[in-house]
C-alpha cells in the first residue's frame, strides 16, 4: 500500500441529511473503486480482498445515504454522479494527506502514488511500455498503469487519469484538459524478407468495416479502390496489421516511430519528406487531477517519448 495511503486518522466532515462524518480509511474505498473498476482490482489496490471492499463500500454508502456506484453487466463498477465527486474529494484528501506526510518527512519534492493512463495497444506496446524505464528510474515510488483499449476510456468517469488519443477529442467540456503533443507519421511497410520491387506487389491487408472510420483504414481503402486489388486479410487492430506485416501476408500502412524500429518489417517506395499520412496524438487530462505531482510527472514523460 503506498505511503499516502496509510493515513487513517483524516476525517471529513459531509453536511447534509442523515449524512455522517466519513473517515478517510473508509473514503479511500471509492478512490481505489475509482482506480480499479472492479472489486478485484480495488482489493489488490489497497493490499485487502474483494469481501473487505464491498464491506467498506456498502458502509459508505449507508453513512452518505446514496449509491455510489452500480455494478454492469460485465462486473466492472460504474460510479454514479456522487460517485464521481466522491472519488474527486477523496483524490484531493490524497494529495493533501500526500503533501503532509512529504513535508513532515523532509521529502517535498518525492513524486508517488499510481497513474492510470489508456490508448489504444499499438501505443501502449510499442511506445509507452519500452520507455517506462525511463520514468521508473526517475521515480521509483511511481506506480503506472497502461490500459490497452480500443474504446475511449472515460477520464470524467475515472476510468483512467491520463488519455493518449489520435484525434483531437470531441468530448470531455470544461472537466478535460487537452493539447496536442506529438505526431504519428505513416508509411507503408512489408516484411523485410521481400525486395522492395517484390513488396510493392504484394497485396494490401487492410481494416474490417468496424474500422472503415480510422484515416488509416479510408487511405488503404482509396487505393485497393483505385489499383482493383483486393486485401486477403482485414483485421480490426493495428497491432493485428503490423503482425499480419511481418508475416509476409501483404503490404500494408504503419506508424514509421513502431514499423522503423522492427527489424522484420522494411518501408516500401523511396524516404520522402512528407510521410502518406499525419495524425496527431493529443493527450487528455481531468483538469481537477492535471495539478498532482505524479500527474506532472507523468505527462512530462509523455512529452518526452511521444513521437514529433
Amino acid at each position: 500500500m503506498p505511503a499516502d495511503m496509510r493515513y487513517e486518522g483524516a476525517v471529513l466532515q459531509f453536511r447534509g441529511a442523515n449524512m455522517q462524518a466519513i473517515n478517510w480509511n473508509d473514503l479511500r474505498f471509492i478512490l481505489a473503486t475509482s482506480r480499479g473498476g472492479t472489486l478485484a482490482a480495488a482489493a489488490r489496490l489497497l493490499g485487502v480482498d474483494d469481501t473487505t471492499v464491498a464491506r467498506r463500500l456498502a458502509a459508505l454508502q449507508k453513512a452518505i445515504g446514496g449509491r455510489l456506484y452500480q455494478r454492469l453487466a460485465d462486473g466492472r463498477l460504474q460510479l454514479t454522479a456522487a460517485g464521481d465527486r466522491a472519488a474527486l474529494q477523496a483524490e484531493r484528501t490524497e494529495r493533501e494527506i500526500g503533501l503532509l506526510g512529504a513535508a513532515l518527512s523532509g521529502e517535498e519534492d518525492a513524486v508517488a502514488g499510481t497513474v492510470r493512463i489508456t490508448s489504444v495497444p499499438i501505443i501502449v506496446n510499442r511506445i509507452l511500455v519500452p520507455a517506462a524505464p525511463i520514468l521508473a528510474k526517475r521515480h521509483p515510488a511511481l506506480r503506472l498503469e497502461l490500459v490497452g483499449e480500443a474504446r475511449d476510456l472515460s477520464l470524467t468517469r475515472r476510468e483512467a487519469d491520463l488519455a493518449l488519443r489520435l484525434a483531437r477529442p470531441r468530448t470531455g467540456g470544461a472537466k478535460v484538459i487537452a493539447r496536442r503533443v506529438g505526431r504519428m507519421r505513416y508509411e507503408v511497410y512489408a516484411a523485410a524478407t521481400y525486395s522492395v520491387r517484390e513488396a510493392s506487389e504484394l497485396p494490401w491487408i487492410a481494416y474490417d468495416e468496424a474500422m472503415a472510420h480510422l484515416p488509416q483504414a479510408q487511405w488503404i481503402a482509396a487505393r485497393i479502390a483505385r489499383d482493383e486489388e483486393m486485401a486477403l486479410l482485414r483485421v480490426n487492430d493495428a497491432e493485428g496489421v503490423l503482425e499480419a506485416v511481418a508475416a509476409g501476408l501483404g503490404r500494408s500502412l504503419l506508424p514509421s516511430l513502431i514499423a522503423d524500429r522492427d527489424p522484420r518489417l522494411r518501408r516500401v517506395g523511396p524516404r520522402q519528406r512528407s510521410p502518406a499520412l499525419n495524425r496527431e496524438l493529443w493527450l487528455l487530462a481531468h483538469r481537477e487531477l492535471r495539478t498532482l505531482r505524479r500527474i506532472e510527472a507523468v505527462v512530462t514523460w509523455i512529452e518526452e517519448v511521444a513521437p514529433r
